[in-house]
């Protein structure tokens, strides 16, 4: 049940990351989505990719 909770907590706080941005700057937002979509796939999984890694290290070094 500990992990459930542990989980909820970090999307909480990803859904409170990921609003910043549009709030504070919704003009460069709207720009950055705009080129996004103009992104290949390929370009866009390795990004993915990328930001899962470099997740998933961070939280070893942090646990």
């Amino acid at each position: 049940m500990e992990l459930w909770r542990e989980l909820l907590i970090a999307f909480c706080l990803v859904l409170v990351l990921e609003g910043i941005i549009p709030f504070l700057y919704p003009q460069r937002w709207r720009s950055l989505v705009q080129q996004l979509a103009s992104v290949d796939d390929r370009t866009l999984r390795i990004t993915g990719l990328v930001c899962m890694l470099a997740g998933t290290g961070l939280l070893y070094l942090v646990h």
